[in-house]
């Protein structure tokens, strides 16, 4: 079996925790490291169809999973309208998948300057000027800008800008896929009650 760097070798077709988040704690990174691999987010668009694109995950907490973003996007809006989500997490090299449904809330002011202090300079310089009036420009057009937002910070720390935002996922169901060569894959799927235990199924892969 592949394991992930820095993570445990926890498996679907072994014991089943009663919680699935110690599962989700074993197959996701540590909290306070690096920001954690990219995920597909997908939201209830304002048309009422599905609406995905690919975030990073900037933590789990044990609790819940976090991601950032402009809150003048379209899954901001979207958030705003339904606040629920679904997030996707695949390791094709370790044969993994995992699904997390669940209700979306803000973070905290504080929670989203320490993901963006977090973030790599790129990134942080994306959250800058990736907007709507750059995406409209010629490719030309879109570097000469990045590159005057360069000239003029310098490498000089970046603050973040006043529409970066942060949400956290709160799982009401989780699936995890686990593939295998020599023999069928297969999902636990678990399911929270309104009294915050979690029902247990085996799905098939």
């Amino acid at each position: 079996m592949t394991t992930l760097p820095g993570q445990a070798t926890a498996a679907v077709d072994g014991p089943s925790p009663a919680d699935p988040l110690e599962l989700a704690a074993a197959w996701l990174p540590a909290d306070g490291s690096a920001p954690g691999p990219t995920m597909t987010l997908s939201t209830i668009g304002l048309d009422g169809y599905p609406s995905a694109r690919t975030v990073l995950l900037s933590r789990f907490d044990g609790q819940r999973l976090h991601f950032h973003t402009d809150t003048r996007s379209r899954k901001a809006a979207e958030l705003a309208a339904a606040p629920r989500a679904c997030v996707t997490i695949v390791w094709p090299e370790a044969a993994r998948q995992l699904v997390v449904t669940g209700d979306v809330a803000p973070v905290t002011d504080r929670e989203a300057r320490l993901a963006y202090s977090a973030r790599t300079r790129y990134l942080q310089v994306l959250a800058w000027v990736n907007d709507t009036d750059l995406a409209a420009e010629t490719a030309a057009a879109r570097r000469q800008r990045w590159a005057a937002f360069d000239a003029e910070r310098g490498e000089r720390p970046l603050e973040p800008p006043t529409t970066w935002g942060g949400y956290a996922v709160t799982p009401r169901r989780m699936l995890f896929w686990r593939g295998a060569t020599d023999g069928p894959s297969n999902r636990l799927a678990y399911e929270r009650r309104s009294d915050g235990s979690w029902r247990l199924e085996a799905w098939p892969g």
